[in-house]
């Protein structure tokens, strides 16, 4: 039986023009809305991520991340 998909949280979030973008573009190629396209990254991320990369991409991110916000 399919779990029924409701949209239960919502929040504001800010996003970089890049990340916005990467989003735009997958919902693009998916048919997805926005909220729901974040939910399934959200909710498969460990089956969609390689664990080394993403830490290796955040820490490369949190080391940029000062930077950016100037």
């Amino acid at each position: 039986m399919a779990r029924r998909f409701r949209l239960t949280r919502r929040f504001p979030a800010a996003m970089t023009e890049e990340g916005y973008r990467a989003l735009r573009k997958f919902t693009d190629s998916t048919g997805l809305e926005q909220g729901e396209a974040l939910s399934f990254l959200f909710e498969n991320l460990t089956a969609i991520a390689d664990a080394d990369e993403l830490a290796a991409r955040l820490r490369l991110f949190k080391a940029e991340l000062a930077e950016r916000k100037t």
